[in-house]
């Protein structure tokens, strides 16, 4: 039994949580100093990657606690190496992103490793980050619209009689006091959007795509790159939020209607 015991103890490495923080402080590291190098600060990084800073900089600290799950982490790295002018794939291949390596034993570890080792799976891996990505972006803006749809609707019924274009002025009628912000992406941008203190949205809208929020009391508008999102206010002329790479935080507090 002694000998059994210790044959199964060894196949056990740090765990795959400890690997990954491992990983990432040495690359968050080489990534900081190919920073330096090159001249570059945390905001020129934000603007030529649309990365959050606080996301950049939790690279480079390698801390894996503010950091999303580890295939965003990977996706993360690979833009952060790309700006930088480095091959990001490769580069971000030497993250794990996955338990497999330490989960995966007995039987499967003898057939389907040895399966799983081919140089198109880290193409695989890319492919999927990409997916990911962009599907977590789609799902969070439909439900932030089924969200607002469902706070309209209780006031379109209540309002709507012999009015059919009333749905972007129902909110500022007489006894109630409103806020409408709309927003227009010239380039792919991170917005977090919070109305009456909740948050409505946060995450990275695509170039050219527009959203419309409403709030009775305040809204907080945040982006990452203001130059790239023209925002308008109550249906007034969109207007860039700021310049070009740069991040911009703007409050809006809603007036009452005489």
């Amino acid at each position: 039994m002694k000998w059994f015991r210790k044959k199964d103890e060894q196949p056990i490495k740090p765990s795959i949580k400890e690997h990954q923080a491992e990983k990432l402080g040495q690359l968050g590291s080489q990534l900081a100093s190919l920073r330096q190098e090159k001249g570059l600060n945390l905001d020129e990084l934000v603007g030529l990657t649309r990365i959050p800073r606080r996301l950049l900089q939790a690279i480079e600290e390698g801390n894996l606690n503010d950091l999303p799950e580890p295939i965003y982490i990977q996706g993360l790295i690979r833009q952060f190496a790309e700006a930088l002018g480095v091959r990001g794939a490769e580069f971000a291949s030497h993250f794990p992103i996955g338990s497999q390596s330490v989960g995966v034993k007995s039987h499967w570890k003898a057939q389907a490793v040895p399966q799983l080792r081919p140089i198109h799976l880290y193409l695989l891996y890319i492919g999927l980050i990409f997916c990911s990505v962009n599907g977590l972006s789609q799902l969070l803006n439909n439900a932030t619209l089924q969200a607002n749809n469902r706070q309209i609707q209780p006031n379109t019924a209540a309002q709507s009689k012999g009015q059919e274009t009333a749905s972007n002025t129902l909110l500022s009628k007489k006894e109630h006091q409103s806020v409408q912000i709309g927003v227009t992406l010239k380039t792919s941008s991170w917005i977090s959007v919070v109305t009456d203190g909740k948050t409505a949205f946060e995450g990275v809208l695509p170039q050219g795509s527009s959203r419309t929020w409403n709030a009775t009391d305040q809204m907080t508008v945040k982006t990452d790159n203001a130059g790239g999102v023209l925002m308008s206010v109550n249906q007034q002329e969109a207007k860039e939020m700021g310049e070009i790479g740069k991040s911009k935080e703007i409050k809006i507090a809603a007036k009452p209607n005489s």
